[in-house]
């Protein structure tokens, strides 16, 4: 029977029985490279408020808002893009999201104070959060059941090529010569590179068919399942018309049934701590580090920076994504917990550890290791199968609005927590933040592994 042939049913199952495809790789590559953007542009923050510390010299709540407040409005570009992405289709809102965050990225750049600069820093936000819930959904409805956690796990993953690019730029354009004042404007110039050099592939991209067997639109779902299949003559799906729903029914559905209810629940507390923890260490890794050796340069401080990512954090990414669809994402979330918890409680409570440079660097890379290998690439996961396609992105904007909300909180107090009770305060607070993340997991979120999407949302 051809695919054009079969019903709707028999067409999903050869989808989730399917082996990983060409056209699997491409989409994973064209989502992925938002997330290569969005670590770039999150992370190369703390480098570049190194710099305007010296150039501006701003107050400390201003600092505050310059490494947080893109976070805080990626949570509203998380839950206005996933919701309409549900309204009217993945393609026809796809792209756009990338080209908003590259308009923040360059204005940015050509930013004349600080409030300027926070003032851009809501639009580049807002595109980052709406590459969330799209890109995973999309990825997530194209994959077989099998290889499903690993596609989109991949997809996340990019974000470690954002995390070495960052700091080798840095430290090159430091050791350049340049200004200072150059220096930064290109730091954040740069990341309207890839989203820019992604839009046109992301315009082009065929449309979920699980989002057009949904709405009814079986030609152009046949047509998709057939490309994503490899089927020679299979076309890519048109733009077709969604029924029409209103802003609200998205959240209605799931908040209707008790179970569902739960997962959102699970999955947003998950990410908010998970980002808590995470971004706070993470964008301040530069007064981390310099807690640790006050009396390293930028430069030197960069390159540790650097190396923590390449040894502990890349590693993290790539086996998450490896082990993904053997574990499942329940064992992988609590483990990468406990070890965060584990971590963040021995920098806080070893007495004199930041005197220790080696132990200390030892016990931060095996603290970001298993954030990669645990909830940084499973609290994306999750909210990308668990909830049903007519709330899929909505399901995950509101996810991943609650992460970056808890990432805006961290990294907001990370630094006031520095300065009032040094590295101890700050990690210990990460290391509750943690366990708090492994009792929601256990009691609020199913195992996925295996599972078509179908299955999950019956």
């Amino acid at each position: 029977m051809s695919d054009v042939a079969a019903s709707g049913p028999d067409v999903l199952t050869r989808m989730d029985d399917s082996h990983i495809t060409r056209q699997h790789w491409k989409i994973m590559f064209i989502s992925g490279m938002g997330f290569f953007t969005d670590a770039y542009d999150l992370f190369i923050i703390g480098v570049v408020i190194s710099i305007l510390k010296g150039e501006w010299h701003p107050s400390p709540a201003a600092i505050g808002l310059v490494t947080s407040t893109a976070l805080l409005a990626s949570a509203v570009g998380a839950i206005l893009f996933g919701r309409i992405a549900d309204m009217l289709g993945r393609k026809r809102i796809y792209g756009y999201e990338v080209l908003v965050l590259a308009v923040g990225a360059i204005a940015s750049a050509f930013s004349p104070d600080i409030w300027w600069l926070i003032g851009f820093r809501v639009i580049l936000g807002i595109g980052i959060g709406g590459d969330y819930p799209v890109s995973a959904t999309l990825m997530s409805e194209f994959s077989g059941k099998k290889s499903r956690g690993m596609m989109v796990s991949l997809v996340f993953a990019m974000q470690a090529a954002g995390l070495i690019v960052g700091p080798l730029l840095a430290a090159g354009l430091l050791a350049s010569g340049l200004s200072h004042d150059l220096t930064w404007r290109l730091l954040l110039a740069f990341g309207a590179i890839p989203a820019l050099a992604v839009f046109q592939m992301r315009r082009h991209m065929a449309e979920s068919p699980r989002y057009l067997l949904a709405t009814g639109q079986h030609e152009a779902f046949h047509a998709a399942a057939g490309h994503t299949l490899g089927n020679a003559g299979a076309g890519v799906a048109a733009d077709g018309r969604a029924p029409k729903v209103s802003f609200v029914d998205g959240f209605r559905t799931l908040m209707a049934q008790r179970h569902m209810a739960t997962r959102l629940i699970g999955a947003s507390v998950a990410w908010f701590v998970m980002d808590f923890a995470y971004y706070g260490n993470t964008v301040s890794s530069p007064l981390v580090l310099h807690a640790i050796a006050p009396g390293d340069s930028l430069l030197t401080t960069t390159l540790t920076q650097l190396a923590v990512f390449a040894v502990a954090a890349v590693p993290g990414y790539l086996v998450a994504a490896a082990m993904m669809d053997r574990l499942g994402r329940k064992p992988i979330q609590i483990l990468g917990f406990a070890m965060m918890a584990i971590s963040f409680g021995a920098i806080a409570l070893i007495p004199g550890i930041e005197k220790l440079i080696l132990p200390f660097l030892l016990i931060y890379g095996i603290s970001y290791f298993f954030t990669e290998f645990g909830p940084n690439a499973t609290t994306f996961v999750y909210p990308a199968e668990i909830f049903p396609v007519e709330g899929r992105t909505t399901g995950h904007g509101i996810a991943a609005a609650a992460g970056k909300i808890g990432g805006f909180i961290g990294v907001f107090l990370f630094p006031i927590l520095m300065a009032s009770g040094g590295l101890t305060r700050a990690e210990m607070v990460a290391a509750v933040v943690s366990v708090l993340g492994i009792i929601v997991t256990v009691t609020m979120l199913p195992e996925t592994k295996g599972r078509s999407l179908e299955e999950l949302s019956a």
